[in-house]
């Protein structure tokens, strides 16, 4: 297992201002796959891969060829490859969101590429449209490098906890609507249905869930952390004991979490994530009533 120094300091208050408009560039992608794509079950169709390197969207289809875009946070560039070998180099530089937007649709445009995306960010407080918002234009560099990091040592610890599941589970994958890296494992069960929720929400939350994800902070929780949700969440869920000690209830979001330093500074960090995964979901599969003997890999 690594030590914490194999596991950076992410600070949210280091990097706010990239981290807002580096969410942004990343909706503007996501919103592109979303264009390009048909819809699969529970939005997976437009999540992005942890790669060696950064994010990428799935391969889209555009008439008779593919592409994929990729954010390189190791040569920082936005990369555009099609299926016939083309290829377009965006650079992820202190820019607005408006010019970030731009350039994208220019480089998409000529590679014979032209979506059309609703142009307003989502799940965000000041949702300024993407091709008029001049207000967000920076980025620094070694936060995102030390980002970067961070998802693939977590993706790593994801894949280990998915591995011990034999139900439907999701793959480990990146929200840009949210901005966090989760996997989420089903029960098998369909969920009562949200009547007043939005139709996003409805597709996402169809059946019974139990996720865990990382994610930076934001205004609500100002720090990176791990947490993990049950949904619908059964009658005592949030009494059940987590690990490790540190773990807590956060009864406005929703769900347990952990923060990443603690994780990190922890003697075993890696132990510490996967015992934090393993024994949320078991609080959510116990007190929801899931089939563990059918479901779990033993």
């Amino acid at each position: 297992m690594a030590n914490g120094s194999d596991w950076p300091a992410l600070p949210l208050d280091g990097w706010r201002d990239t981290n807002e408009t580096l969410h942004r560039w990343t909706q503007i992608v996501g919103k592109i796959a979303l264009g390009l794509t048909p819809r699969v079950n529970h939005w997976w169709n437009v999540t992005f891969s942890v790669t060696a390197r950064g994010l990428a969207t799935p391969l889209l289809p555009s008439g008779g060829r593919s592409l994929d875009m990729e954010f390189d946070f190791v040569d920082h560039v936005l990369r555009i490859r099609t299926t016939d070998g083309a290829a377009r180099a965006v650079p992820l530089a202190p820019k607005s969101v408006a010019a970030m937007h731009a350039e994208i649709f220019d480089a998409l445009a000529s590679l014979g590429v032209r979506p059309r995306i609703w142009n307003v960010p989502v799940e965000i407080d000041d949702p300024i449209r993407f091709d008029r918002d001049e207000a967000h234009r920076s980025y620094d560099r070694e936060p995102v490098e030390r980002f970067r990091r961070i998802l693939a040592r977590t993706h790593a610890v994801f894949t280990e906890f998915r591995a011990g599941f034999l139900g439907k589970c999701s793959p480990v994958h990146f929200f840009w609507g949210t901005f966090d890296l989760a996997v989420t494992r089903f029960s098998g069960r369909p969920a009562p249905p949200r009547l007043d929720a939005d139709a996003i929400t409805r597709e996402a939350y169809s059946h019974e869930v139990a996720s865990v994800g990382f994610w930076p902070g934001d205004a609500r929780l100002a720090l990176p952390a791990f947490y993990s949700y049950a949904a619908p969440e059964p009658p005592g869920f949030r009494e059940a004991r987590v690990a490790p000690d540190a773990a807590y209830y956060h009864p406005e979001l929703g769900g347990f979490y952990l923060h990443y330093d603690a994780m990190r500074t922890a003697a075993d960090p890696e132990r510490t994530l996967l015992d934090f995964c393993r024994t949320a979901y078991e609080a959510a599969a116990n007190a929801g009533g899931w089939d563990r003997a059918a479901l779990e890999r033993r």
